[in-house]
């Protein structure tokens, strides 16, 4: 098979990569400036921030299944059956590596790590702490969305001792959680974490009226994607201080911007879409394990799982 994988990514966390897949394979890695160069013989497409379009299909007439992670938002599945190229993500493999980022997100805000951290590396007396932590036990998480990875998050949730709240678009239920509308989880929860796709209808989801029917001083997480929320808004409620605080793993351009604010805005805490890339940069050994053995079905002949455009 020939596979080609779009991304910018270090010589080390390349190595991993091909590593991952059958030493008889051809992969290829390259940034989507330089990619037009193996399109041709490509019969496996791994897009990262790249738009898979009718005009960029035309260019992969070989081509056979383009397979992404857990979002597709990126990929015009119509366009890829049109051609029939199968379209696959691979939904549910990242659940326990994101779910676990993001309780780890939440744990540092709480517990005030990084500061901490940094105040012990930089020398300074204990009697000068200043801050404001806090327990996790006995307090509300809104969970918007109740996937393998929202599911996750609210069992672990649910055994430190937290009020589990979810809104689910699709009406899944999980036990020991309270189902309730989205507006009442915005206005009781301490925590808001989102767990959706990117898609139409969830597009800008978190907006300035949203942000503003929270609870005062709640903290807003978001390992999904970036384009569920509106930037701006995030930031006038953190600096407005409707908002306690934020912490997030994706966002509305990447990789962020360097000038961005979030960057220089306390009580926040970032990471650089890592949450699903738990063994290294850019890197999950799970994903790559599904990647290797949803090609072999294509190759076979077989229908690949997670098949998005039947």
């Amino acid at each position: 098979m020939n596979v080609l994988i779009i991304s910018d990514m270090p010589p080390r966390a390349a190595a991993n990569v091909k590593a991952a897949f059958p030493a008889e394979w051809t992969v290829n890695i390259a940034s989507a400036s330089k990619a037009g160069a193996f399109l041709a013989d490509a019969e496996v497409l791994i897009p990262e921030h790249v738009r898979i379009d009718a005009a960029f299909l035309e260019r992969a007439p070989r081509l056979k299944l383009v397979q992404t992670g857990a979002g597709y938002d990126n990929v015009d599945l119509r366009a890829c059956a049109a051609r029939g190229v199968f379209a696959c993500n691979a939904a549910g493999v990242n659940a326990a590596a994101v779910a676990e980022h993001t309780l780890a997100l939440m744990l540092c805000w709480f517990k005030n790590i990084v500061y901490l951290d940094m105040f012990m590396k930089a020398g300074r007396d204990e009697r000068d702490l200043d801050y404001a932590g806090g327990e996790l036990e006995g307090r509300t998480i809104g969970l918007v969305g109740l996937g393998a990875i929202g599911s996750r998050m609210a069992r672990s949730c649910a055994a430190l001792g937290m009020r589990v709240l979810a809104f689910s678009r699709s009406g899944r239920a999980a036990e020991g959680v309270s189902a309730v509308s989205f507006e009442r989880l915005l206005a009781e929860s301490d925590v808001v974490s989102l767990h959706l796709p990117l898609n139409d209808a969830t597009r800008g989801l978190m907006n300035s009226e949203r942000f503003a029917a929270m609870k005062r001083g709640a903290l807003f997480v978001n390992t999904s994607r970036g384009g569920l929320v509106d930037e701006k808004a995030l930031i006038d409620a953190l600096k407005g201080g409707q908002l306690g605080g934020a912490c997030l793993d994706v966002y509305a351009r990447e990789p962020l911007a360097r000038d961005s604010e979030l960057r220089r805005l306390p009580r926040v805490l970032l990471t650089p879409h890592t949450a699903g890339l738990p063994d290294g940069v850019k890197f999950h050994k799970k994903r790559y394990e599904f990647f290797v053995a949803n090609i072999r079905r294509v190759a076979a002949g077989e229908r690949p799982e997670n098949l998005l455009n039947a």
